[in-house]
């Protein structure tokens, strides 16, 4: 066990395990797998053949001046990457090379025309890695696959799965367990079961969605409100230790892109035998429970069900039965879906009653053509009909997360810590320059930050300060340690509810099984076993949520480039030290106006108060300022925008023609005249306003001076 001494010393040299976050100046950083340690130093010299995210062995030791620790890596225990991707040059006719622009891997890998996989100069190319770093022999890979131009919309999504690591293809072991399954469930997984087909359960999803999770239906009774929430028995199908588990839990959730989705479950569990379908049997797991009339939870049951969709409900057709203009396909179900409206009103309201935050955080939603191409970016609009449908599962999730806790056994939850002292400053630093303040005293934090943000609900710039109070928030994990929902105002909070799409689910599943079914086949996992579990599906949530921003982005920055030149009118989103981001009005876009394009004077960054100032004539720009500007350039690779100011196009064209430059009748004369004279002495100037080199935030060198989009 390591002794530590103050913040980072250590009493003497001691081996570590972590992962490795590599720094494009070629130094390291240690991230120890205990968390009891600090971050790590790891010099340049000691980084040879360490890629990014590699899990080595370290010796950490206290530096001898300061309190930084530092260590060199003994051995790479496990590499974080099989497959990369990259653009392919050719150094002649026998092998090419990919260029480590990224600084991820320390040096270049070069790549060998074998295996008749021989792509175009200049391709997007999938590379299977022979040697490692390091290794003996040099850096080395071979092409698997040729993803196409960067140019082409259609290798967007293939190209980022390679890039994140994400596994597609199912082995051929899970395909064979797989293989005798039917679409529908047979007469005897019945056995044992609580039919609930009499009872008109519905689904109430997007238009698009194929897999359906959860189903609902609420009754009204003398006690108040009655809410079946039913879902999917993926734990039924999907048996620990066998190979589908295996491959379930090493992908982590589904992945869901512009278009397309990654699955976690091979379609026929996914769309077919596990998805809750309209009019076929299922067979489900069910959280009753009985809620009085102010929505105060009285009891809850779990059990395993068979049930039967009466209806597939879209979010908008939920909404129309709300508003009293019922579709003629819906009569059958309209009781229910207005009775579980109701609930939904009174629950709502009494989660925030209690402190439960409501940010209003707008998603965008891309509008692809068949070749995968952007046609527009829209505002995703919430419906009362989505916050329906989730009352009901927070509901479901609250009442399982209870259930497991009274139980004493080691469970997985779903925690969120509350905001660290300095973010939560940082906040009402933010708010208070739109004269907003946080309530004083002993008022429950959510309560106050809900308060600020609803007196802020109707100024211009309410979508941007919902988007700051989210990035104030720390991120919500999976954990053993049932440390509350900060967000949600809930003291306990799991995820019951999407089994299909997510595995920490389908652990929830099986444990909730272990406790009402004693001698059933499911098993309680050790709480060491199941805090790895944890960490292990944060980071691929994380991974997750990652590849779908890029392709996102990606594809935003696609449509935009179909608009460079043209202008809009946008509201400062962010301000950094090197620039403003602009948030589109017209578009739900967002890019980058670097400083050096706001003004040709020095300026002062505030980050206190988010804010650019000009030195001498004291202009400034801040965090929610309208601004108009103008689309210049795209970069489809890392799918960064970046916008200018309109007056400055005038400058650029004096500049590009130094005729409009001088002022007279005989400007054109003395020009031509001019150029005429350095031509014969061989000495003509060439302006080179975008080409001067600069460094971008990662220290690349690069052929024209732009900022990076800071991913936020």
């Amino acid at each position: 066990m390591m002794v530590k001494m103050g913040q980072n010393k250590i009493v003497k040299k001691q081996i570590v395990l972590g992962s490795v976050k590599r720094h494009p100046d070629g130094f390291g950083f240690l991230i120890p797998d205990s968390k009891e340690i600090v971050d790590v130093y790891i010099p340049r010299q000691s980084m040879k053949g360490v890629m990014n995210q590699d899990r080595v062995m370290v010796e950490v030791f206290s530096e001898r001046s300061g309190d930084r620790l530092r260590g060199e890596v003994l051995k790479v225990v496990e590499r974080s990457q099989k497959k990369i991707v990259g653009v392919l040059h050719w150094l002649n006719d026998k092998a090419g090379i990919i260029r480590d622009d990224s600084h991820s891997w320390g040096e270049d890998l070069r790549v060998q025309k074998i295996n008749g996989m021989s792509a175009p100069e200049g391709s997007w190319v999938a590379i299977e890695i022979i040697h490692y770093p390091g290794e003996s022999k040099a850096f080395e890979g071979r092409v698997v696959e040729i993803l196409g131009d960067i140019q082409s919309a259609v290798s967007d999504v293939k190209r980022i799965i390679y890039q994140s690591q994400i596994p597609t293809d199912f082995s051929p072991e899970v395909k064979r367990e797989i293989s005798g399954l039917k679409p529908n469930p047979i007469e005897k997984d019945f056995e044992g079961r609580k039919d609930l087909r009499s009872k008109n359960l519905i689904t109430i999803d997007g238009a698009t969605a194929k897999d359906f999770d959860d189903a609902i239906y609420v009754e009204t009774n003398s006690k108040g409100f009655l809410l079946y929430v039913a879902i999917a028995d993926v734990s039924h199908y999907v048996v620990q230790g066998t190979a589908l588990d295996k491959e379930a839990y090493e992908r982590g959730t589904s992945i869901y892109f512009p278009g397309t989705v990654v699955p976690m479950l091979p379609e026929i569990l996914s769309n077919e035998l596990c998805s809750l379908k309209p009019h076929v049997p299922r067979l489900c797991l069910v959280a009753e429970m009985q809620f009085d009339f102010a929505g105060e939870k009285k009891s809850a049951v779990f059990y395993e069900g068979i049930m039967e969709s009466k209806a597939r409900v879209t979010y908008g057709q939920a909404q129309e039965v709300v508003d009293g203009a019922t579709p003629p396909e819906l009569k059958h179900v309209e009781k229910n879906i207005r009775a579980c409206a109701d609930l939904a009103k009174i629950l709502m309201d009494r989660r925030f009653k209690n402190g439960s935050l409501d940010l209003d955080i707008p998603e965008s939603q891309i509008i692809l053509d068949s070749s995968g191409e952007p046609i527009d970016v829209i505002r995703s609009e919430r419906l009362f009909a989505h916050r329906l449908i989730e009352e009901m599962m927070l509901a479901a999730n609250v009442a399982v997360a209870e259930f497991l806790s009274s139980k004493d056994i080691p469970a997985i939850y779903r925690i969120h810590d509350s905001p660290k002292p300095e973010m939560l400053e940082l906040l009402e630093n933010y708010l208070r320059t739109f004269g907003i303040h946080l309530a004083k005293g002993a008022v429950q934090l959510q309560k106050k930050l809900t308060k600020a943000l609803e007196e802020a609900s109707h100024k211009p710039e309410a979508a941007v300060l919902n988007i700051l109070a989210l990035r104030t928030m720390s991120q919500a994990q999976y954990n053993t340690d049932n440390r509350g929902h900060f967000g949600l105002g809930f003291s306990h909070y799991t995820h019951f509810t999407s089994p299909i799409r997510r595995y920490p689910d389908l652990i929830v599943h099986r444990l909730l099984k272990n406790q009402i079914m004693p001698k059933s086949k499911y098993r309680l996992v050790p709480l060491d076993e199941l805090s790895g579990m944890g960490t292990w599906l944060s980071a691929c949530e994380q991974r997750a949520a990652k590849a779908e921003r890029l392709l996102v982005s990606i594809k935003k920055a696609r449509l935009m480039q179909k608009h460079v030149g043209e202008k809009y009118e946008g509201i400062i989103s962010s301000v950094t030290r090197f620039g403003v981001f602009v948030l589109l009005r017209q578009f739900e876009v967002d890019g980058l106006v670097r400083k050096e394009s706001l003004s040709p004077e020095s300026l002062e960054f505030d980050e206190d108060n988010l804010r650019l100032t000009a030195k001498r004539s004291g202009k400034s720009w801040k965090l929610g300022d309208l601004i108009t500007i103008m689309v210049v350039d795209v970069d489809l690779q890392n799918g960064q925008i970046n916008f200018d100011l309109p007056e400055n196009e005038g400058r650029k064209q004096l500049a590009k023609d130094p005729r409009k430059n001088v002022k007279g009748s005989d400007a054109k004369d003395r020009f031509e005249k001019r150029s005429s004279t350095e031509k014969d002495s061989g000495r003509v100037r060439q302006t080179r306003f975008s080409k001067r080199g600069g460094k971008d935030s990662a220290g690349k060198v690069s052929k024209q001076k732009k900022a990076p989009r800071r991913r936020r």
